[in-house]
């Protein structure tokens, strides 16, 4: 019996921590939404100094690093497999680690909090590792950022001449 106790302590300590270590990677994790891109969505910075968020492609969870050093949204094969994106031509691009070949895709949505963006230009990159998708600026040059503190506000901008994105 008291290795049985032992063993559920054990458990339950791993759950705990496991979640924390998640929320220390990722504090945006349950973003509010609502049905207008009226809203601006504010993340908090992680204990590396990234803005970390789960979000939407084609209605499906992911985990995105906004990357305003990224032209274009940047899938690992991975996930992008997982989405069932189509990979269309392959091109060059140009990455902190050199130049490599990618594959061309659309995404009809990606959602971030309550914005909510159509027809997103993107790159599956087979030679990303992990499960975290960069959001680069094929999204993010549609959104107003400001940054204060630990803080990140995105929103779309009033007079918005984007219309067709959202």
């Amino acid at each position: 019996m008291r290795y049985l106790t032992w063993i559920i302590a054990l458990i339950m300590l791993t759950m705990f921590f496991s979640n924390w270590l998640e929320k220390q990677r990722n504090p945006n994790q349950y973003l509010m939404t609502s049905h207008t891109n009226a809203e601006p969505v504010i993340l908090n910075r992680n204990r590396q100094g990234h803005y970390v968020a789960t979000g939407m492609i084609n209605q499906q969870p992911v985990v995105f690093l906004l990357d305003t050093g990224a032209t274009v949204l940047s899938i690992p094969e991975n996930i992008a497999n997982k989405l069932k994106l189509e990979a269309g031509a392959s091109t060059r691009v140009s990455t902190a680690n050199g130049s490599i070949s990618v594959h061309r895709t659309n995404l009809e949505q990606v959602q971030l909090g309550n914005i909510v963006l159509k027809n997103v230009e993107a790159h599956i990159n087979p030679y990303m590792d992990g499960d975290t998708v960069l959001l680069g600026m094929s999204f993010l040059k549609y959104l107003e950022l400001r940054q204060l503190g630990n803080t990140l506000t995105l929103s779309v901008p009033t007079q918005s001449h984007i219309d067709t994105q959202l």
